[in-house]
């Protein structure tokens, strides 16, 4: 395989975790497929016959194609194979929560997390607390660009450990943090004679086996950026962010080039719970690699980050900035609330945030929009937000009983059928804010989950959708197993029509984990021969 590429294949983070040209149409012929057999999908109403072709490909011999594509204006059905049949979707769950907090909120929604005062202040000495309020912000202004609007990377540093290829964008992941401080400097705080606090109460969460919390710096997670040096010699590592006392212990050796090297998944240190130790090989060749850490309790961080921050714009603190996060001092959270504020962070608008999770299908961003959703009903447990999810979409006219889900980000054990996920697609491209909604998807051969896929054809750029994919491994045959390989969302056709449609495959073998992206583009494939047949 080519170019193994910044492709960002949805979901393959959470499953290893949990896992392990124009076509003719063929309109006109018979109402369903004569036989959905494993591997040999035969004519299909509307289904171009090149579609059939990669289809039936030996990886998918013991497999199952489900399809559903509608005209958006006139519903009717262009396409039905196993329409109405549930499979799992992988991170196209992400439509689901992500689109119930659109329905809920509407795409200019922002919440606003909070720095409380207790105490009282006098010469500039704040006698008492800051108490740094967690709300669930995902990008803590860590991910904004000058023009307001959220930064990305095609594959995103919360999956570099899984998949090559993760980078890093240019902002500061520390922004937020340095606003709040300056803000805090600016009501006339020069120092702090008590302690430092995150608040992170709001809600509580867990998924693959990592914390969903309200208070989320850099995403949660430490970036490691190894660079090769020459062959023989130990490679470079730059850590991101810089908040001390976090340091890495190096011991990645630089291996001659072409040869083959690994990476391994940083460890913390068994002596000291700051120092994490970065291991493998890297080839003198090799472009810088991108590893990440991920805090098992993002509070101490979050608390240390700021304190440093503080320092920054000249506030003293005279609490150990390295100290647990002294949470059981705080008093109740009404009475947190009521304290006065002196700083305020808005977070980017809501449709930006869901197309950070979108493009770049960020698990944990999607799980605590679920989250945002309970708190907002007064519960704090994350999975609350589930039922709330149902109710949203039924009141906006979605049959929910075609999905059943079990988290947001779409883990192993959601269903849908691909007649729902389109429906869902309908439902949005009737709200004035549809073309916002749209461009929130990764775009065929353009950005995001879909950035490397087709990016030749002339579909490239009229297809917006989301991707997902599940994988796990056949240990008794030395393979990988394709769960799933989903896509779903709208299309603008050659014709002119606007069209919703999902495309899902399950049961596909392969030799090794990376044949998921030759899946990723072979779903895209087939969407792309059907853009350019209608």
């Amino acid at each position: 395989m080519k170019r193994i590429r910044t492709t960002r294949v949805a979901g393959v983070l959470a499953v290893l975790a949990v896992a392990s040209v124009t076509a003719a149409c063929t309109a006109g012929g018979s109402a369903s497929p004569s036989s959905t057999a494993v591997g040999s999908v035969q004519s299909v109403s509307g289904l171009p016959d090149a579609a059939l072709a990669v289809m039936n490909q030996p990886q998918f011999a013991d497999g199952r194609w489900l399809i559903s594509v509608e005209d958006i204006d006139t519903g009717e059905t262009l396409i039905d194979l196993d329409a109405e049949k549930m499979a799992e979707p992988g991170s196209f769950v992400k439509t689901y929560s992500a689109g119930a907090a659109w329905v809920k909120w509407g795409p200019d929604h922002t919440i606003t997390t909070p720095v409380k005062q207790s105490g009282s202040v006098t010469d500039g000495t704040l006698t008492g607390d800051l108490v740094l309020v967690g709300q669930g912000d995902l990008t803590m202004g860590g991910r904004t660009k000058p023009d307001g609007t959220v930064d990305f990377t095609n594959l995103d540093h919360n999956d570099a450990n899984p998949l090559p290829g993760a980078t890093l964008t240019t902002e500061d992941p520390l922004a937020g943090l340095d606003d709040l401080a300056a803000q805090v400097k600016a009501s006339g705080i020069s120092a702090v004679n008590g302690d430092v606090i995150v608040d992170d109460r709001l809600f509580t969460g867990e998924l693959s086996k990592q914390p969903v919390t309200p208070i989320i710096i850099n995403q949660n997670i430490l970036d490691i950026l190894v660079t090769p040096g020459t062959a023989g010699e130990p490679a470079s590592v730059a850590l991101t962010p810089a908040v001390a006392p976090w340091t890495v212990v190096n011991t990645v050796q630089t291996v001659a080039a072409g040869e083959k090297a690994a990476l391994g998944t940083p460890l913390v240190s068994a002596d000291d719970p700051h120092r994490i130790v970065m291991s493998g090989t890297i080839a003198a060749d090799s472009d810088p690699a991108l590893k990440v850490f991920a805090f098992d309790d993002p509070a101490p961080f979050a608390r240390t980050a700021f304190i440093e921050a503080l320092g920054r714009a000249g506030v003293t603190v005279t609490a150990d900035p390295l100290a647990p996060n002294p949470e059981s001092a705080l008093p109740d959270k009404a009475a947190v609330e009521a304290l006065p504020a002196v700083a305020e962070l808005e977070s980017l608008p809501l449709g930006e945030e869901v197309k950070y999770v979108m493009k770049i299908s960020y698990n944990r961003g999607a799980q605590t929009l679920v989250c945002r959703l309970a708190a907002e009903a007064g519960e704090t447990d994350c999975d609350a937000g589930i039922p709330l999810m149902q109710k949203i979409w039924s009141d906006a006219g979605l049959d929910t009983t075609g999905a059943s889900l079990i988290d947001g980000s779409g883990l192993d054990g959601n269903f849908i059928t691909p007649k729902n996920a389109l429906d869902i697609q309908t439902l949005m491209a009737g709200r004035p804010d549809a073309e916002r909604w749209r461009n929130t998807l990764p775009i065929l051969g353009v950005d995001g989950s879909l950035a490397d896929v087709q990016p030749d054809s002339p579909a490239a750029g009229h297809v917006f959708a989301k991707t997902g994919t599940l994988l796990g491994k056949d240990a008794l045959n030395d393979r990988y197993r394709l769960v799933t390989k989903t896509l779903g969302g709208v299309m603008e056709a050659k014709s002119g029509r606007d069209l919703a449609f999902t495309i899902m495959v399950d049961q596909g073998f392969y030799s090794d984990q990376l044949g998921v992206f030759e899946a990723n583009d072979d779903v895209g494939k087939v969407a792309a021969i059907i853009q350019q047949a209608y």
